[in-house]
């Protein structure tokens, strides 16, 4: 074979192979994501409108005291995508948070493959380590969503990602606290008030006094205490219709947590 005709071989195989890769390419191409509708994007059609406002009112207030996106986002299916990939290049097709800071949060829910995952900006990561995500997810979400109870699960695991974020930022939430949440111990007991009470009536024997009267006169000064802390459950629940930030170029390197339910 002379040199020319090996020469028009190796063009013809490169060509072939080059179309080969090309088919391949356009074959595994995803289909395109949707455009976001705003906070709360539930594509699956799983979330009521009562838990689509309280989730959008406390994301909503959020990004408007902080600048920080929290988006939830629900698909029916992905086509095949692992779940992981899936979610991080949704994070970064919609550029959540801000182009160079990187601050935001995606929590994605696929119904069908009954996957969901909380995929974290590179600079919230310090404030929400992957630990720290993972016990969101156990803790608030993964038991309601495994009951099929979508809204519910989506709203308690976009609060606590949400009061995280505003107590790093030093800000306060409205609202009320998410689904699930550990009480904590108030730390009352009646033993110090049963102490007090002896110690109270040994003196007022020793000084002939009457121990009810000594008892008015400790607690005069603390009768008048007025400053209660009746926040307003309000917040910010008007919504965040209209006018929605939080997609503006924003990355993520992978960070976060998720898992099947």
């Amino acid at each position: 074979m002379s040199r020319s005709a090996k020469l028009k071989h190796l063009i013809l195989f490169a060509a072939l192979s080059l179309l080969f890769l090309i088919s391949i390419s356009s074959a595994g191409a995803e289909h395109p994501f949707p455009k976001p509708e705003g906070l709360v994007n539930d594509f699956a059609h799983v979330i009521s409108p009562g838990y689509k406002q309280k989730i959008t009112a406390v994301t909503g207030e959020l990004l408007q005291k902080t600048g920080i996106p929290v988006v939830v986002v629900t698909m029916p299916d992905m086509g095949g995508a692992e779940y992981n990939d899936y979610a991080n290049r949704l994070y970064q097709a919609w550029g959540i948070g801000k182009k160079g800071e990187d601050k935001g949060v995606l929590i994605f829910v696929a119904v069908k493959e009954r996957k969901m995952r909380i995929e974290t900006g590179y600079g919230v990561e310090g404030v929400l380590p992957d630990g720290l995500v993972g016990e969101i997810r156990d803790r608030y979400m993964t038991p309601l969503l495994k009951q099929d109870k979508f809204g519910e699960g989506l709203f308690a695991g976009a609060s606590a990602v949400a009061r995280v974020l505003a107590k790093a930022s030093g800000v306060a939430l409205g609202g009320q606290a998410p689904e699930n949440s550990v009480k904590k111990q108030s730390g009352f007991s009646l033993f110090p008030i049963l102490i007090l009470l002896i110690i109270i009536m040994l003196i007022s024997k020793k000084v002939g006094g009457s121990w009810f009267y000594l008892l008015l006169l400790l607690l005069g000064h603390g009768g008048g205490g007025g400053h209660g802390s009746s926040r307003s459950s309000g917040g910010f629940g008007g919504g965040f219709s209209g006018g929605f930030g939080g997609f503006g170029g924003g990355m993520s390197g992978g960070g976060g947590a998720g898992g099947g339910f």
